[in-house]
Order: structure tokens, then sequence, then C-alpha cells
């Protein structure tokens, strides 16, 4: 080896040594927070007076300390404070992504010019919330994290003081309950201990208090139902979801060779459909005389048994086919559109109850006998109109669903299905707590665990979602009418199948029409129906104005909407579930 190759080996041990120390330097340090004091204070007003200790390690250098308060909508945070006891604060705050930022630098001199190194610091920091305390019909309510998931390091332990408003008839929770210790309600006071939480894991308070004790509530959130069995239901519901998985957490670890498994034996006893007398290639005339919310049930889509909202759709069609319910469009001259309207004109007293269902939620929303259907979208925007709506909706669900049970156990045994669903859930719980598992772990078998998880969950993900019929099965009877819908569906989406053998009347149109709507394929339907050559008249009838005016798109755009606007104003609709409160955050040291 001649010098030059000596020096440049040389060189690039003195690179590869003075790095590595560059990067221990760097992590040479380390802190803790041995534990925390969390005093809350709930003023009759509303107002969330808080107060936080945290009792700080440090080893090594250090510039200060941070910590990150998430606020949900509506709330807000102000009159904050910091002071240390062993070192001197400088706080910066900052506003950002649905969170109040405080960084606090710490100096070990009054001068502020040196950092901190090796020492305990004492950070407290107080402040004031407003639209955190919750004031239902029947109970005012306080969900609030005590230690956050969001924080760079653990808790040794969490001490608090709640002080509420009134003495008698307070009610209070803490969980997860494993951090429990101690805990006690004296008067208007509540003191508990907590044992060391882990980075990752929560600490929360559940408060539930007398609306009496409340006056001049301004900064309080109102809210205008009642609260106290939903709280009870959602707090329930997550302690029991957490024991359940705690309890089977070992058990969920096979099912990545199980999984397949099962799958294959279900099929083999439950999935093999019957061989039946039938082998028609389309269907012109409808297979059965069921109405079209039924056919939609049974025989439309993946879930056997329960309507979606082409069956609602064809349900509207059949109303207006029944006369129950007409057309009327009318010119905006500012505009220079055409507006759909719906008219409630007729006799109610011969329909279903699941028609007489669809025909009131519609009615709901008429200036009085008549519905302007371009309105329904931004109708349904409004939470209180959303709600009503869609609880609406489901019933209308159930309705059908409990309608045709007997028909499905009559034509569909649906074991099968029920095991697979049950399979998917699980599947997928245990694949996505084995992949967690595995990437935390630093075992070498580790990757086996990933890997398994992986599987798990792509495989459930895919036993989710498919059809019911993929391992229910269908019994004799039942598979002949399944298959000749399905040919129908099939013929009304062939124009060249129409072609051949086109509707002879205006009543097949409809029909047509309606059973599209309810198979998913009205679309189809309409479009096939313009390359008729059919006489102009047709299209004055009220089935047709209804789609070719946009009836069918504004009824399923004003569905979505409904469906958007119930799911995002869940603000307090989750009240009482585990790590649904406000506060928590998290925080560390830099």
């Amino acid at each position: 080896m001649n010098v030059k190759n000596t020096f440049i080996i040389i060189l690039l041990f003195l690179l590869l040594f003075s790095t590595l120390s560059a990067v221990s330097a760097d992590d040479d340090r380390s802190y803790t927070i041995d534990q925390a004091f969390i005093d809350l204070t709930v003023e009759s007003n509303g107002l969330l007076h808080v107060e936080e200790e945290y009792d700080y390690s440090f080893d090594g250098q250090f510039n200060g300390v941070y910590r990150d308060i998430p606020l949900k909508a509506g709330e807000s945070i102000e009159n904050i404070k910091v002071y240390a006891e062993g070192a001197y604060p400088v706080l910066q705050e900052s506003d950002d992504n649905g969170y109040k930022h405080l960084k606090i630098y710490l100096y070990s001199d009054a001068a502020h010019t040196k950092g901190i190194k090796d020492c305990d610091v004492n950070v407290y920091i107080s402040y004031d919330m407003k639209n955190v305390v919750t004031l239902f019909n029947d109970v005012g309510g306080l969900q609030y994290k005590l230690w956050g998931d969001e924080w760079d390091v653990g808790v040794g332990q969490v001490y608090i003081t709640v002080t509420l408003p009134g003495k008698t008839g307070n009610e209070y929770f803490l969980n997860p309950q494993e951090f429990n210790v101690t805990s006690d309600l004296k008067g208007n006071t509540i003191t508990a201990e907590s044992s060391s939480i882990p980075k990752g894991d929560f600490y929360e308070l559940l408060v539930l208090m007398p609306l009496d004790d409340f006056s001049n509530a301004t900064y309080a959130k109102h809210v205008d139902y009642n609260g106290r069995d939903m709280i009870m239901k959602n707090l329930n519901d997550s302690i029991n979801g957490r024991n359940f998985w705690n309890t089977t957490y070992l058990i969920l670890g096979l099912l990545s060779l199980l999984s397949p498994v099962i799958a294959v034996f279900t099929y083999i006893k439950y999935g093999k459909e019957p061989k039946v007398d039938y082998d028609g290639i389309y269907e012109r005339e409808l297979p059965t005389d069921d109405p079209p919310e039924v056919v939609n049930a049974i025989y439309a889509q993946g879930t056997i048994g329960t309507p979606n909202m082409d069956g609602f759709e064809a349900c509207i069609l059949n109303l207006i086919d029944k006369k129950v319910l007409s057309i009327q469009t009318v010119t905006d001259p500012n505009t220079d559109t055409n507006d759909l309207y719906l008219k409630f004109s007729g006799d109610t007293s011969e329909l279903k109850a699941n028609e007489k269902q669809v025909y009131d939620i519609l009615h709901n929303f008429a200036n009085g006998d008549t519905l302007n259907m371009s309105s329904l979208n931004t109708r349904l925007s409004n939470e209180s109109n959303a709600k009503w709506f869609m609880d609406q909706y489901n019933t209308w669900r159930d309705q059908v669903s409990n309608e045709v049970k007997g028909k499905v156990e009559e034509e569909f045994n649906d074991t099968g299905t029920a095991i697979i669903s049950a399979l998917g859930i699980l599947g997928l719980a245990a694949g996505v707590i084995m992949a967690i598992l595995g990437m935390w772990s630093e075992l070498n078998s580790s990757g086996y665990a990933v890997a398994g998880g992986v599987f798990l969950i792509i495989f459930s993900i895919l036993l989710t979602r498919l059809d019911d019929d993929k391992f229910g099965q269908w019994k004799e009877e039942g598979r002949v009418r399944y298959l000749k819908w399905k040919n129908f569906k099939k013929f009304l989406k062939d124009n060249s199948l129409i072609n051949e053998h086109p509707p002879e009347s205006i009543v097949v149109w409809r029909k047509y029409l309606i059973y599209g709507a309810a198979l998913g394929v009205a679309d189809k339907v309409y479009e096939n129906m313009k390359l008729q050559e059919i006489p102009t008249g047709y299209y004055d009838d009220d089935i047709f104005l209804y789609h070719s005016y946009g009836g069918y798109y504004m009824m399923h755009a004003a569905f979505m909407s409904g469906q958007s606007t119930v799911n995002s104003s869940s603000s307090s609709g989750g009240f009482g579930g585990l790590g649904g409160g406000s506060g928590g955050g998290g925080g560390g040291a830099f």
C-alpha cells in the first residue's frame, strides 16, 4: 500500500470518527418529565381556567421547552402566563393548524444570555379556555385531556385538582382506568393521582355537572339536545371496546394464519351456489312483481337485505308513477334556467309504510305542497336539517329491511356472509396491531410480524369489500330470481338489446326507468331511451321530466350533502368516547 492510499484511508477514518463524535455529542443529552400537576377550575359562566406545572429534569444543554395545545372548532384560549423555577423563561406564542404553540426559552441567568444545562426546572403555564365546557339540555359536561398523547416523552405521575361550580350532583370519570392510582370527590373538588403514563398515551377526565350550577354561561358551548344518555353510552362503549381488545390481544395475532384458512372453509361450506335450471342470457320483462325498493335491497347490490340510496330514488320515481307526486318546472327569469319542483297532491292512504316515509321526508322540506329540488342540497347543508334527514332515511332503510327480512331468509343463507364479515373486521384490527407492534419492536423476528400484519390487513380489506353472495349462498329459488334480475339489468344497460326489443309503450319505459334506478343504471336507461325514435310526447311524462331536469342528481347530491354535514358536525356527538376531549396535545424540549 503506497503512502497516498494510506493517507486517504486515515483521512476517511478521521472523518468517520469526527462525524460519529458529532452525532454522539448532539445526542448526548436527555430529559424527563418526572411529574405534572394539572389544576382545572370550571367557572359558573362556563370559562375553564387551567394551571399546568411540568417538572423537567435536564441532562445536557437545552434551549427551552414547548407546549402545543389543540383547539377544537369554536374553542379559544387567552390570558396565557408562564413562569419557571430554576430558570428564567421567555415566551413566544403562535397559532397554526388548530393549535396554540407556546415556545418557552429557558435561561440560567437573568440577562438571558446563557442556556440551561444539567438542571431541574419547574415550568408553570396558566390560561383560560372558552367553549370547552358544553351545556346540553339536561346536563353540563367537561371532557378534557389532562395528559395528551402528543408529548415527546412520558410522565412519571400526574396530580390533578379540579374545582367545580357546584358542590352536589357532580359525577366524574378518569380514563383509561389502568392509569388511575387514587381519586376522590369532596364537595366541589376532585383530586386524583395517576401512575406513570408512557409516550403516546393519554389521560382524560369526564365530568358531568348539574345545569343549575351555571348562570350567564356565555363562555360555554350550548347544545340544543339531551346529552347525558349519549355521553354515558359513548363512555361505556369506549371502555368496553378497550377492555375487549386488551383481553383478546394474543388471540388476534394468530389470525394472519387462520384468516385465509377460515375463509376457504367458509366458502366451501356456505359459499358455493346451487345449480339451478336457468340459463337465460337476458330478461326483457320484470322478473318479479316486487316493488323497486325491495329489488334494490335484495337483488341489486352487495349488502343483501338492506336498501341504499338507489332504492330511495327508485321509491321517489314509483311515487311519481302512482300520481301521489307530480312534476312542475319553472323558468327563472334571472338565470334563464329551469327549476324542478315536486308537488304533493295525491292520496297517500294506500301507500306502504316505507313509501309513506319517503313521501313525508320530502314533504318536510316543502313550502306548502311544493318542494324546490334545487334548494334541497342547500337545506341539507344545515346541521339540524341534515341530522333529521339522515335519521329519517335510516328509519326508511330499517322499514324496508324489516319488510324483506322474511323474503331474504327464504331465498338467501347469510351464515357465510356473517362469518366473513366478522373475520374481516377482526382481521383488520389484528393486522394493524401486529404491524404496529412489529415496527416498534427491536427483535429480529419483528419483520415476520410486520409482513403478517400487512398481509392480514390487505386480506381483511378484500374480505370486507366482497358482496354478500360471495360467501353467502342463494337458495335455489332465490338464485333463479337473482340471476333474472341480473340479466334484466344487463338488458337495460345494453343499447343493442333494447334496439332489438324496444318497449311498445310509455308504461314500459316508466318501469324501465324506475327499476333501472333501483338497479343503479337509471342513467344508462335514460341514455338508451334518448337513442330510440320515441314520440316527443313521451318526454312530457313526469318520470322522464324528473330525470331529464336532473331530479335524480339533485336528490343524490342532497343526500351526500346531508351525510357529509352529519359526519363533519360531530363536535359534541362523540362526547364521552375515550380520547375525544379538549385540551391534551403535547410538548417537549429543544
